[in-house]
This record gives structure tokens, C-alpha cells and sequence, in this order.
């Protein structure tokens, strides 16, 4: 259980820390629509286009397309993250090193 917990909470960390960034309205994909759909505090135009913008240099249509699900429903990130196959485990990398270089290019921008 508390594995869990721990797990749920670095995932909204990732999702929360992408509403952090800043960038552009230009940017209008499915990353940013999910991010602007969200409701989160700090999610406008400018953060989500940033972690949009972040999100065509790292991730696949694919990996986008299941990375929004996270904003909808947190605990589906924490069930890719404990998955135990050789393909949810490289998504959990890639999308792991998106949050990461979306909260490093986007805070205070």
C-alpha cells in the first residue's frame, strides 16, 4: 500500500511540475490540451504549451497519446509504472525523462 502511495504521489509530482513551465500558445497538441483540460492550478496557454513543446522533442504520437491519460486518470501512471513488461518499462523511461526535462526548460520561463 504504501509503495503505492509513494508511486501515485511521484506521478502527480511529473503531471503537477508540468503545470509549473511556461511557453507559448503555439503549441497545441494533446499534451497541452490535456494539461489545459486538467483544471490544475498554473495550467494556461503558456505552461502547457511548454510541456507540448517538450513533449514533440521526447515522446512518440504514441507515448503522448498514453501519457495524457495521466492528467485524467493519476493511477493509471502508477500502473505503468509497476508493469512488469519490457515495453511499459521503456515508456515509464521515456515519459520519466519527459517530466523531467518539462519541469528543468519550463520553470520560471
Amino acid at each position: 500500500m504504501r509503495m503505492t502511495v509513494m508511486t501515485l504521489a511521484a506521478a502527480l509530482a511529473v503531471t503537477v511540475g508540468l503545470s509549473a513551465c511556461g511557453g507559448g500558445r503555439g503549441t497545441n497538441g494533446p499534451v497541452a490540451q490535456a494539461c489545459m483540460a486538467s483544471g490544475r492550478d498554473g495550467a494556461n496557454w503558456r505552461t502547457c504549451g511548454c510541456a507540448q513543446q517538450v513533449a514533440n522533442r521526447m515522446l512518440s504520437r504514441g507515448d503522448q497519446a498514453r501519457a495524457v491519460k495521466f492528467f485524467r486518470d493519476p493511477e493509471l501512471a502508477q500502473k505503468a509504472r509497476t508493469a512488469n513488461s519490457d515495453h511499459a518499462r521503456a515508456f515509464w523511461r521515456r515519459y520519466s525523462a519527459f517530466g523531467t526535462a518539462a519541469e528543468q526548460a519550463c520553470t520560471g520561463v
